[in-house]
This record gives C-alpha cells, structure tokens and sequence, in this order.
C-alpha cells in the first residue's frame, strides 16, 4: 500500500506581502502636527470664504506630512521643501496646460493631454530611482500635474502653486516649533551606530551575525546622512561645536565598525568586558558626556588589535569632542556624474518611466472617455499605484482598493452623523493625523489619503465623489495591473541585475583600494566600504521586491540570493584584509592582483550585461597558509563564478 504523502504546502511570496504590517512606536508629535496642518488650513478656508485656497493650501499640507520622517531638521527640510517644490512646478504645469492647450476637434475634452501626461509620467518614474527624496519629489509632481491639469483654475497661475508651497510651509514651521532639544536626532543616531556595533562583537563566534552587520550599515548611512548630508554651499555650513564633536565621534565609530566585521570573519568570541565597551560609548554620546576609560583584554588578533585601538581612541574622542584624524567631507560630485543621475538616465530609470508614462496615458485615455468632468482621478491612481520603487504591483494592488473601500466607508459614517462641512473637516484632520501612523502599510496610507481627498472634494461641491472615487480605483488598478505585467515592461529581473552590477562596482572599487593604496588613507577607505555595503543593502531590496512581485513578473530569489550573500562575505573579507594590512601583515602580492583583476573584469561584464570569461582563480586552500582574509576573498569569487555560470 502505497504511503501517503503529507507535502506541506507554502504561501506564495506574492500573497503574503500585503499581509505584512511594519511594527514600532506611536509617533505622537507627528501625529500632532498631521492634526495641526491638513484639517486646520481646509477650515481656514471655509471660513473666509476662498474653499478653492483651502483645498490647495490643504493639498500641499498632505502631502508634507507624507513626507515627514524622523530626522534632523535639516534633512526634514530638504525631504519636505524638495518634494513640495517639485509640487509647485506641476501645479504650474497643469495649470499652463488647462489654460492654453485647446482640446483636440472632434475628441473629447482633455483627450490632448495623454501625450503630454505620459511624457510627465515618464519624467516621474525615471526620478524615482535617484533616492527616497526624488522618488517623493516625481510623484508629487506627477499627481499635482495630473491635478491642475484637470481642474479648472483658481485665479492667476502664480496663486495654486503658491497655496501648495503655503501648505507645505505650514507643516513645516510647525515641524521646527515642535522639535525637541537640539541635535536630539543626531546623537539617537550616532548613539545608534555605537549599539550596532555592540551587537556585531556580540555575534562574533557565534557562526551568524550577518543581519547584525547589515544593521551595523544602516546604521552608519543613517548617521552619516544626518551629519553630513543637506548641509547647502560650503560658504553657508556652520557647524555648532556640538555637531563637530558629534561628527567626531562618528569618525571614530568607523574605525571600530571596520574592526567589528573584521572579528566577526576572524569568528572568535569576545570576553564580557569589549561586549559592553561600545554601550558605554552609545550612552556617553546620548548623554554628550565622556566615556569611562576603557581596558579591553590584551588582543591576540588582528581583528582584536585593531578594536582596542579604535575603542581607545573613540574613548579619548569622547573626552574631547575632537579627531585627530582628517576630517571627513561630503566628496563633490558633478550632477551629471552623480550615481542617481546615471541611473536614472540608465536602463532601470528608462525601465520604470516607461511602466509609470503607459499606465498614466492609459489611463488618461479611458478617463477622458468615461467622464471627462473628473477625469484625473483615474491617472492619479494609476501614479500611486505604478511607481515600480515602492513595492511590488500586486500587493499596491490590493491594498489601493482596500484603503479605499475603509475610506469610504468611513467617510460615509461620518457625513451620516454630521452636517456634510463638518463631516469633511473632521476627515481631514484625522486622516492628516492618522498620516504618520497609517504609513506602515499602503493600505491603511491609502485610507487616510483618500478620506482627505473625499473631504476636500465635499468641500469643494463635488457630487458623487466617493462612488466615483471607488469605480477610479478598481480601474485604475486593473490598468495598472495590466500594463505592469506587459512583457519587457512589468519584469523585475532588470532590476534585480542593475542592483547587482551596481554592487559589483562598488565591492570591485572597494577591493582595488584596499589591495593597492597604502593603509593610511582612512577617509576614503571607509567612504568606499560604506558605499559597497549600501550597494548591498540596495540590491537585497530589489531582490525581496522582485520576489514578491505577482508571476511571471517576479524573480525567484532563490536565483540570485546565493550571489548576494557570497558577495557580502567577500566584502567582509575584503575588510579583515583592510584591518590585516593596518596590523602590519601584508597581503601576497601575486594574488590579490589576479583577485583584483577578476573582480574588475566580472563588474565590467555586469555593467554590459555580457558573460564572463573568467581568468584562473588562486586556490583557496593553497592561500589559507599565508592569509585567511584573502582566502575568504577567493573563496567567495570562486562562488559566485559558480553561481553565475550555474545562472
């Protein structure tokens, strides 16, 4: 008799990313300040009698408190004023638009704008691989556009641009009122890299340790953003004693995050007394007060030597608030040679502005046809829900519509029980409130979004706004859905490679540099393995987003996972050569440059997506001997030369 087979069966990845929730604490002054900004600027509106200058004002005020994350204030202001600048400049397009492109004869009204619409969609998908703040500057271009574009305009065409800047200003004065004490959110982040670094020489022995270090990463970028980053013109920096002393400590958590990695590849565990050293640093730098000095065991290794002298002098740093060293500066770039410009000039930024141009001139098209009066409620939803940087399309799918059924259910409870100016005020304000909180999940962002723009559409006299709204974004989604899954068009597998490549580069520039500059160029070392592990980090998020993506759209990340992580150890490895060479162990000669050589001629090959006609390999085992680090670095070439030929 034949035995029964009990296969377990597995969820797809596509079905349980819109089930997953982010998790973390209330941020209750946000909260308070999303109550402060959207409902308040629409009431003001109301009552002095300019509705329309409610609604803009109202508009740019939403979307400021979208973009308002935990940072500095110079990083809120940057994260806020360049998105609602970029809303300004579509406000100002849509409204040229309206005022003087006649509609096409014999075609309905607004049909002439799926060409012109398509185009901003491309421009708006192409921004959105810069980084986080382009990506929120094209979509608030691309909707404010799309907005003004179908609305009939309030006054002369300085005066909509000018509410939603007003709007956005709003949010962030009171953003600047409501701070608390100074430099709070850069010590949380330098505190921050110091624990992370706890957590890393923790791990050390243990045979894991791998999501500690790339926390560890995050951590460091966050730090250095803060610090470093928005900081305007050289002629108009000034940095406060603190911050110096702040940047200070930083520098030094570089040199003790290099030799952390490198413990955790040499894999011996830590006695008790280096585990709580960086805790004490973290405290010393939350309360801005010195550190204990600090007695670590005597070191044995490498790895070990290079920790206490980066605890001792981040110990004395401490003390001082001054770095000996040099001091680290933003390197200028050009905008043209800037790793954001080529990519979205490259394959990825055509990539994904083609996917956001079909779907909103696609929707445009359909739009003008069904009902021209509110035809760009249909391209708004499509600009949402297209933008391929923000998840995957199925799950932005499902939680569109359901947002928007909660809204509206919501919405309609409230102009139920209230008088229909009240019910919309009241909407307002709590999804301007709700804003912060909401978005840990776009489904629950979608509902307080869209129960502000149903209140500022009752406001505005709209009729039918929330059946409208729901048949909007049932076929907007449906376009989407279609038009992302277009071959050559929805497929996340160019992603995925463009990310990888860019990790490539970034681990091959790393290598060359520790291999053949001599050790004492600290500033640019630690600039070049900040950029190979943000390139990682990078690459593992196209890779979850990819994987989540509904079939055949989705890449299997059981294809290129093994890649990632066998070039993560290699960058590892590439840092405990760094710290050996620092220990005054030099590296053999002969095979780091046939090392370096391979992996400069494998990034080049990704880079022009071509095979790779790999050179012999040094064998792993025969440079054990004479250095482990290096080894670890021809182990892991040797495997990802397996993988790719496997691939």
């Amino acid at each position: 008799m034949a035995r029964a087979s009990h296969r377990r069966t597995t969820v797809p990845e596509w079905l349980r990313h819109p089930l997953r929730v982010a998790s973390g604490p209330v941020p209750y002054g946000t909260v308070l300040r999303g109550a402060l900004t959207t409902g308040p600027l629409l009431a003001a509106g109301v009552a002095a009698h300019h509705v329309a200058w409610g609604v803009l004002a109202a508009l740019g005020a939403m979307f400021a408190t979208v973009n308002d994350r935990p940072g500095t204030r110079r990083t809120r202001v940057v994260r806020i004023g360049a998105p609602a600048a970029a809303g300004a400049l579509g406000t100002v397009l849509g409204t040229l638009l309206t005022m003087y492109l006649p509609p096409a004869d014999g075609l309905p009204d607004g049909l002439w704008a799926v060409p012109v619409l398509a185009l901003a969609g491309w421009l708006s998908g192409a921004v959105s691989v810069v980084g986080p703040v382009g990506s929120a500057a094209g979509l608030q271009f691309l909707v404010t556009l799309l907005i003004a574009a179908g609305s009939p305009p309030h006054g002369p065409v300085w005066l909509a641009p000018l509410l939603v800047i007003a709007g956005a200003l709003w949010h962030l004065l009171v953003v600047l009122a409501t701070r608390p004490r100074p430099h709070h959110e850069e010590r949380r982040a330098v505190a921050a890299v110091y624990e992370r670094i706890g957590a890393v020489l923790a791990a050390a022995g243990t045979g894991s340790g791998q999501a500690e270090r790339r926390a560890l990463s995050a951590a460091l970028d966050h730090a250095h953003a803060v610090l470093e980053h928005h900081r305007g013109p050289r002629r108009l920096r000034r940095v406060s004693p603190a911050e110096r002393g702040l940047r200070a400590r930083l520098t030094a958590a570089g040199a003790a995050a290099e030799a952390s990695v490198s413990l955790l590849h040499e894999g011996t565990p830590l006695p008790e007394a280096v585990l709580d050293a960086p805790l004490h640093l973290a405290h010393a730098v939350r309360t801005g007060g010195p550190s204990a000095p600090l007695v670590p065991p005597a070191p044995r290794t490498p790895g070990q030597r290079a920790l206490r002298d980066a605890l001792g002098h981040a110990a004395e740093v401490a003390r001082t608030d001054r770095h000996t060293g040099p001091e680290l500066e933003p390197v200028p770039v050009r905008l043209r040679d800037h790793p954001g410009t080529r990519r979205a000039l490259g394959p990825l930024g055509r990539s994904y502005g083609l996917r956001v141009a079909l779907c909103v001139g696609a929707c445009t098209a359909v739009a003008v046809v069904l009902h021209p009066a509110q035809w760009h409620w249909l391209p708004v939803t499509a600009a949402f829900v297209a933008k391929p940087d923000l998840g995957p399309l199925f799950s932005r799918v499902v939680s569109r519509v359901a947002g928007t059924v909660l809204a509206i259910t919501g919405y309609l409870a409230l102009d139920a029980l209230l008088p229909s100016t009240a019910a919309a005020l009241t909407a307002a304000a709590l999804g301007g409130a709700l804003i912060p909180v909401a978005a840990r999940h776009f489904a629950y962002l979608t509902a307080a979004l869209t129960a502000i723009v149903l209140a500022l559409a009752g406001v505005g006299g709209t009729v039918g706004a929330p059946g409208a709204r729901l048949t909007d974004t049932l076929l907007g989604c449906l376009i989407a859905l279609g038009v992302g899954h277009l071959p050559r068009i929805g497929g996340r597998r160019s992603a995925v490679h463009e990310h990888w490549a860019a990790a490539l580069r970034a681990a091959e520039a790393y290598f060359a540099h520790v291999v053949g500059v001599p050790p004492g160029d600290r500033a640019e070392l630690d600039r070049l393995r900040r950029a190979a592990y943000r390139s990682l980090a990078e690459a593992h998020t196209a890779l979850a987003q990819a994987a989540s993506e509904l079939p055949p759209a989705g890449v299997p990340a059981t294809r290129w996972a093994p890649l990632l992580t066998a070039l993560e150890r290699l960058v590892d490895a590439t840092t405990a050569c760094a710290v050996r060479l620092r220990d005054g162990r030099p590296l053999p000669a002969d095979e780091s440059r046939r090392l370096a050589d391979a992996l400069a001629r494998l990034a080049a090959d990704a880079s022009a997506r071509r095979p790779t006609d790999w050179p012999p390999l040094p064998a792993p085992a025969e440079l054990r001997p004479r250095c482990t680090s290096l080894a670890e670095v021809a182990h892991e070439l040797h495997a990802v030369r397996r993988f790719t030929q496997a691939a």
